[in-house]
């Protein structure tokens, strides 16, 4: 079974337009998927879902917790509920305010580069970040691709590298939770600490993104067990952003046995 509940448009940080992305969807007959722009739901409402096809709405909420990023998945969101906006908007303000002292950091070190033009990247999207400063920089002729954008100028300790500030994991399940949603802890492979799935499924989690392009075998296993041990819900995403850098494409071809528990959930 071919699906995929996680992916980006360039309403957040992807290439694609939400129409586009449908388009690529139903290209790799993926039955069932969501697309999950950071900090934003501005994709909906705005293309058509393929032929034979299901769209589950969902957003990837950035949170902040113990220096560490973690990224929380919510799907069957109301469009419009106040209390979610508020959270939304709160994270969107935050990123524009890093993204400005980047922007200030590097012009700083000698990169001619501004919020101009790291806005026109964005392309109207409304969530900033790092990838908008780094396709900049690229088109400036600063660095040659994204990868080395964030290796060079944009992580700890280099000049364009500000850290983080978002609401807590804890806010966002509240919060999914509140408006009715399903709440899906995004690739656990990239925590620091994998204990904090333990500390998630205690409040108000629903479940992990198992399967992911780069968890390993026995990551996958792992997560498996936790999932079981915690009654979670497994699911599947590919975490599209740009064929160039994803060159899987979307799409993810998974057991449909081990999908079925999430699918009752959010269908």
């Amino acid at each position: 079974m071919i699906v995929d509940f996680h992916s980006h448009t360039l309403k957040s940080d992807g290439s694609l337009t939400p129409a586009a992305l449908s388009a690529a969807m139903h290209a790799r007959n993926v039955s069932i998927f969501s697309i999950t722009d950071h900090d934003t739901l501005g994709a909906y409402g705005t293309f058509d879902p393929p032929p034979n096809a299901t769209v589950v709405t969902g957003i990837e909420i950035n949170t902040t917790y113990n220096d560490s990023e973690v990224h929380i998945l919510g799907y069957n969101l109301p469009l419009g509920a106040c209390a979610l906006s508020e959270v939304l908007e709160n994270n969107r303000s935050e990123r524009r305010v890093r993204v400005t002292k980047m922007v200030a950091q590097l012009q700083h070190a000698g990169y001619s580069i501004t919020m101009d033009q790291v806005e026109s990247e964005a392309q109207g999207g409304a969530s900033l970040g790092r990838p908008h400063v780094g396709k900049a920089l690229i088109r400036g002729g600063h660095v040659s691709d994204i990868q080395a954008a964030f290796r060079e100028l944009l992580v700890r300790w280099k000049a364009g590298y500000v850290p983080a500030h978002h609401i807590t994991p804890h806010r966002a399940l509240d919060v999914i939770n509140a408006v009715g949603g399903i709440a899906v802890l995004a690739h656990p492979g990239r925590l620091k600490d994998y204990d904090l799935i333990d500390e998630f499924a205690l409040l108000g989690l629903h479940g992990l993104e198992v399967f992911y392009p780069t968890h390993e075998r026995g990551q996958i296993q792992y997560f498996r067990d936790k999932a079981k041990r915690h009654n979670l819900v497994m699911t599947a995403g590919s975490d599209f952003h740009d064929i160039r850098y994803n060159k899987r494409g979307v799409g993810m071809d998974v057991d449909a046995d081990d999908i079925t528990p999430f699918l009752k959930l959010v269908t």
